[in-house]
């Protein structure tokens, strides 16, 4: 065991939040000494409850730690899950000087699943990664994928803390049928991210602001020399300014992971000095271009957040128009979202009907050997009959059509 040598008064550290308005998170300190390791909790409404397996967890935790002297104090518990209590005690640990290169895991249920690369990736829920409150029930939303979010919604003191917590919700929490993502930080913080969170395999890993393909490159390189499996871990470069833009098909195919490209259209704007609206005419050619990059890569072009998410028919007609640009998804900052994002990148019942007929005429003409397709007294081009069989493969990742045959629309 590591026994620190300390003066007086002792150093003192503290992880998690506090107060009133916070929910599902602790407060805990940590003060250096030689004495034997303490645990005390103060404050805590659950402690009747669960005060002696919470002291347990936390005796378990220095453990792990290596820590066997000093005081650990839990001042405020707001119904702190295990994996909260672990990450808490951690980052107060390591803040002191302790606990270097070690871990303290909450245990695993599940073994949570890989994902493919061309799964349906309409809309993704953003999880700010140091409140774990959000975290808990975010796979009951329904949305195709969750974003445990390191950069923008952390500050810049909290970066510590909330890598580590993020590591453990990969670790504990089941987020159903969500694909799991986190964006790190901007580059070079953002390697310190992948080495902390990649060992509990996210399924994909959003690069904010990426201006060339050395950025990518370097994640990429990052990612393989952390994991030693075959199994993928994907990439979104996310492109947040005008040298971006430029950059965006040698960044889009910068790596065999990226399976998407995607836009931030706040620091975009912020970029080119114009106000972010709610049509976006002032980065609509951006947005075309991104999308042109994706598809000539062969990736999937995702669009930005809509960030009124109290407008839902703002946000429809937005998510109309990007289905429209060919966008096959978009990122949401509140659960009401996802269920309008899900019906603008649905396909319109006419389109849908039209690609089934043409699938069916395909289907006939491949049994009868013929080469050419043909719909009543029309000729069908090959480029349609590939458009509609796409369609109808959307249609079907989408539930809106029986999994054993293509008949009519749910």
């Amino acid at each position: 065991m590591h026994d620190p040598a300390t003066t007086s008064p002792p150093h003192v550290t503290e992880a998690g939040r506090s107060g009133d308005d916070v929910k599902a998170d602790l407060l805990v300190r940590y003060a250096t000494s030689t004495d034997p390791v303490e645990v005390g909790i103060e404050r805590s409404k659950v402690a009747p409850f669960y005060g002696d397996a919470i002291a347990q967890q936390a005796r378990d935790v220095l453990h792990e730690l290596d820590v066997s002297t000093g005081q650990l104090t839990i001042v405020d518990d707001r119904g702190a899950l295990p994996f909260t209590i672990a990450a808490r005690i951690e980052c107060a640990v390591r803040r002191a000087g302790l606990g270097a290169h070690r871990r303290s895991l909450p245990a695993r249920h599940v073994r949570f699943p890989a994902t493919a690369r061309d799964r349906l990736r309409r809309s993704r829920l953003y999880l700010p990664g140091n409140d774990p409150k959000l975290c808990v029930n975010a796979g009951l939303y329904g949305a195709d994928g969750v974003i445990l979010d390191l950069e923008d919604s952390v500050h810049h003191g909290a970066k510590d803390a909330a890598r580590i917590l993020v590591r453990n919700a990969l670790h504990s929490i089941d987020f159903g049928t969500a694909e799991r993502m986190v964006r790190i930080n901007q580059l070079p913080l953002g390697l310190e991210d992948l080495d902390e969170v990649l060992p509990e395999q996210p399924n994909l890993v959003l690069i904010p602001k990426v201006e060339s393909a050395d950025e990518v490159r370097a994640v990429d390189a990052r990612i393989g020399a952390v994991l030693d499996d075959d199994r993928p871990v994907w990439i979104m470069p996310i492109l947040e300014s005008a040298l971006g833009i430029e950059r965006a098909f040698d960044i889009a195919t910068a790596s065999d992971r990226i399976v998407a490209l995607t836009i931030g259209l706040e620091d975009y704007t912020a970029d080119l000095g114009v106000r972010k609206t709610a049509t976006g005419e002032e980065s609509q050619w951006a947005r075309e271009r991104l999308v042109n990059a994706a598809h000539a890569a062969g990736l999937q072009a995702i669009d930005s957040v809509y960030g009124d998410f109290q407008d839902l028919d703002g946000l429809a007609a937005w998510g109309r128009r990007s289905r429209a640009l060919g966008f096959t998804g978009m990122g949401c900052i509140h659960p009401r979202q996802i269920r309008i994002v899900h019906a603008a990148y649905a396909p319109e019942p006419a389109d849908l009907e039209r690609a089934l007929k043409i699938v069916a005429a395909f289907d006939d003409a491949q049994r009868r050997g013929l080469g050419v397709v043909s719909l009543g007294s029309k000729m069908i081009d090959p480029p349609v009959v590939q458009r509609a069989l796409k369609l109808v493969a959307e249609a079907r990742a989408m539930g809106l059509l029986p999994d054993a045959h293509d008949g009519a629309c749910r």
